[in-house]
C-alpha cells in the first residue's frame, strides 16, 4: 500500500515569541515493511532545520527560526510504501538493548489495580498475553477525548476505563512491563477504513518483543495487530519520547495551535478489512504546545 501523509501544525502567539525551538519527530525511517518514497518538511519562516537521530533511532529535526515570530507553520508531506507483515517488525534500526523497554515511566507506572489486571491476563506466553490484553482493552475501555489530557497516566485512564489512543497505549505498556515483557510506544499514522481522511492528530499503538518473532505491533484502540495500513514514525518509552512535535519559547503570551493530519492510500486498496478505525485525540495536540522558558 502506498500511504500519502500531509501534516500541518500552526502556532500563533499574542506577542512575538523569541528563542523558539522545535523538536520534530515526524519523518519515518525505513524497515522491511516500510519504504519511504519521498518526505519533505517545510516552514513558513526563515530558520535552520537540522536533521539528527535520537537514542531510539528515530529521525529527528531541530528547527530554529532566525528571529522572533508571532506565527509559525510547520508542514510535512510524503509518501511511504508499506507491506503486510501481520504486525511483525523486521529490519528496523535498533540502537538500544531490548531490556531498556522494561522501564516504567511516570506515564506508565502501575498502581495496585493495574498490577492485579496484569496478573489476571497473564497466560505465561507473551504472544497470547498480548493478544488477550489487546482484546481486553478494546472491550473494556471507552474512547473519550474529553476525560484525559496530555499528562494523564495509565493508572488514571485505567481507573476511569476511558481515554484516547495515547491512554490505551500507556495502559498496555504498564501491563506488559509489569509482566516482564519489553514494550514500547509508537507514534505514526493509520489509513482508516471508514473514509475519514483528515484527523486532528496522529495515531498511537505499541510494539512488544515476542520470543521467536521479534517486535510485534499491537493496536489496543482498534483491537488488532498493525497491518500495512499503519505507518510507523517514532518509538519511545512513552508518549513524551515519541511525540511528533515538542518545543520551547521565550515570551509570546497566549498561544493557539491548529493541527491537521491527512492520511490516505494513494490508490484504492481492496483489503479494507485490514484498515483501522484510528481514534485520535486532542492529547497529542496538547502535548505539542510549547512550554514558556
Amino acid at each position: 500500500m502506498r500511504i500519502r501523509v500531509d501534516y500541518s501544525t500552526i502556532y500563533e502567539y499574542a506577542r512575538e515569541a523569541s528563542d523558539v525551538l522545535q523538536l520534530l519527530r515526524v519523518q519515518p525511517a525505513a524497515h522491511d515493511g516500510q519504504h519511504v518514497v519521498h518526505w519533505r518538511i517545510d516552514t513558513d519562516v526563515n530558520g535552520h532545520l537540522r536533521r539528527n537521530e535520537d537514542a531510539y533511532g528515530n529521525i529527528t529535526h531541530m528547527f530554529y527560526p532566525d528571529g522572533p515570530v508571532k506565527r509559525l507553520a510547520l508542514h510535512v508531506a510524503g509518501e511511504v510504501d508499506t507491506l503486510e507483515s501481520h504486525g511483525v517488525i523486521t529490519g528496523s534500526h535498533e540502537p538500544l538493548p531490548a531490556l531498556i523497554f522494561l522501564r516504567q515511566t511516570d506515564l506508565t507506572q502501575p498502581d495496585d489495580a493495574l498490577k492485579a489486571f496484569a496478573r489476571q491476563l497473564d497466560t505465561g506466553d507473551a504472544l497470547a498475553t498480548c493478544h488477550r490484553l489487546t482484546s481486553a482493552l478494546y472491550d473494556q475501555m471507552v474512547f473519550d477525548p474529553d476525560v484525559t489530557h496530555a499528562h494523564s497516566d495509565a493508572a488514571h485512564a485505567f481507573a476511569i476505563r476511558a481515554g484516547v489512543c495515547q491512554d490505551y497505549a500507556h495502559i498496555f505498556l504498564s501491563v506488559t512491563r509489569t509482566l516482564g515483557i519489553p514494550a514500547r510506544y509508537v507514534s505514526g499514522h493509520l489509513v482508516r477504513h471508514d473514509g475519514l481522511i483528515t484527523q486532528p492528530a496522529a495515531h498511537a499503538w505499541v510494539e512488544v518483543l515476542i520470543p521467536d518473532l521479534g517486535w510485534v505491533a499491537f493496536d489496543p484502540t482498534n483491537g488488532m495487530c498493525a497491518t500495512q495500513a499503519y505507518l510507523r514514525v517514532a518509538v519511545g518509552l512513552d508518549y513524551r519520547e515519541a511525540a511528533p512535535v515538542r518545543g520551547a519559547r521565550r515570551g509570546g503570551g497566549a498561544e493557539t495551535m491548529a493541527v491537521a493530519v491527512t492520511t490516505q492510500a494513494s490508490v484504492d486498496h481492496p483489503g479494507l478489512s485490514e484498515l483501522g478505525d484510528a481514534d485520535t485525540s486532542r492529547d497529542q495536540r496538547q502535548e505539542q504546545q510549547q512550554t514558556q522558558a
